[in-house]
């Protein structure tokens, strides 16, 4: 071989290169072993491709620039799903020491210093289009789970909970998802993108699972990993534009969603009629307006919560009723015939057993309006 060019040396040596690379690659990594034969022979004609690459450039680098992608269009684009970069980038280092260590014998006398000089050029770049190789395939992963996270968030609005969706939220990693609340309120200004990127960075920050959509004007989170709906609503309520954001109930999984969805949407719709509704405000404590928009699972609710507890308590019902109309605890048991501390020891029993004061303005208007309701 002492007469032939490092070019020719490198063409009639491929095959071993090739060789040597893939023993390499089986003697130095773990992860090469555990892979599927199918894809390990993806990974070997990948490094074949590799030193085929090379060899082509080095003999001609006028017309096959080192600077190519082609190199990984022999494997499938799933591979990178079953090879990480990191993997890709000791895949690309281990075939490149294979061929600086066979620089002596390769190279032609005199020319091992540009030899060694063409493998770093060529390492640099084959390493840059592994990079750009596996950038591409996470832009398209991202696309396409932006569409599957959009698909997921409309379901639930629409309270559908049927294998495609089952399928959905396995691709989207929310199977095992436990602790999900949905939470309402008024996009902000400027990009629905950029609201939906600053919403998913906080609730990472906060170790919440994140899927969110902007539907019109409105910006809606389905968060999961959730154990105090209020405490993770207040942390994140400034990214809701102006206007009310309403929290629907804590629900177990993503597939109850459509619960918690539908709660924090009536919410949202009937918080005007409260102007003074904190902000985050629970669906639950949106019920009386709910009822009076037309919710009837609200309005179910809510003579439920106040009738029930009463239902076999006459003198609290009656008392109930008496101090709504007197709105005085002296008046009121005048016309009950009772001592007053009777009046204010029934108050308290009232508002342990319904969670209503009858003392608090808003309290009494919810206790009115259910008591209302039952009636009709």
């Amino acid at each position: 071989m002492t007469s032939l060019t490092t070019g020719q040396r490198l063409e009639r040596a491929a095959g071993k290169l090739s060789t040597a690379a893939i023993d390499q690659l089986e003697a130095s990594h773990d992860w090469y072993r555990a892979l599927p034969a199918e894809d390990r022979s993806w990974v070997g004609l990948v490094a074949q491709a590799g030193i085929g690459a090379f060899i082509a450039w080095y003999r001609d680098p006028e017309s096959s620039p080192p600077m190519t992608i082609d190199v990984f269009a022999t494997a499938p684009r799933d591979l990178t799903r079953s090879i990480a970069l990191q993997q890709t980038l000791q895949m690309v280092r281990t075939v490149i020491d294979v061929v600086e260590q066979s620089t002596p014998e390769l190279a032609a006398p005199g020319e091992e210093q540009q030899l060694r000089e063409a493998v770093l050029t060529y390492s640099r770049e084959i390493a840059f289009a592994a990079a750009h190789v596996y950038a591409q395939a996470a832009e398209s992963r991202g696309a396409w789970d932006a569409r599957l996270e959009a698909l997921v968030v409309d379901a639930v609005l629409r309270g559908e909970a049927d294998e495609s969706l089952r399928s959905r939220v396995a691709a989207l990693g929310w199977d095992e998802v436990r602790g999900v609340v949905v939470i309402a309120g008024g996009a902000p200004p400027g990009s629905g993108s950029d609201a939906l990127d600053a919403l998913r960075r906080s609730g990472t920050h906060h170790g919440l699972s994140t899927l969110a959509s902007v539907q019109g004007r409105l910006l809606v989170a389905v968060l999961g990993g959730v154990e105090d709906p209020t405490e993770v609503a207040t942390a994140l309520h400034d990214l809701w534009g102006a206007g009310p954001v309403v929290v629907g109930p804590l629900v177990p999984h993503l597939y109850a969603a459509g619960r918690s969805a539908r709660a924090a949407l009536a919410g949202y719709a009937a918080a005007p009629a409260w102007p003074d509704a904190p902000r985050p405000c629970a669906a639950a404590e949106l019920l009386p307006e709910r009822a009076i928009a037309g919710d009837t699972r609200a309005r179910r609710l809510l003579v439920d919560k106040v009738t029930r507890p009463l239902r076999d308590r006459p003198a609290l019902q009656e008392t109930a009723t008496s101090y709504l109309d007197q709105n005085n605890l002296e008046a009121t048991a005048r016309q009950l015939f009772v001592h007053p501390n009777t009046v204010r020891y029934r108050l308290g029993r009232i508002a342990e057993l319904t969670g209503y004061d009858l003392v608090d303005s808003r309290d009494a208007f919810s206790v009115r309006l259910a008591l209302t309701m039952s009636r009709l």
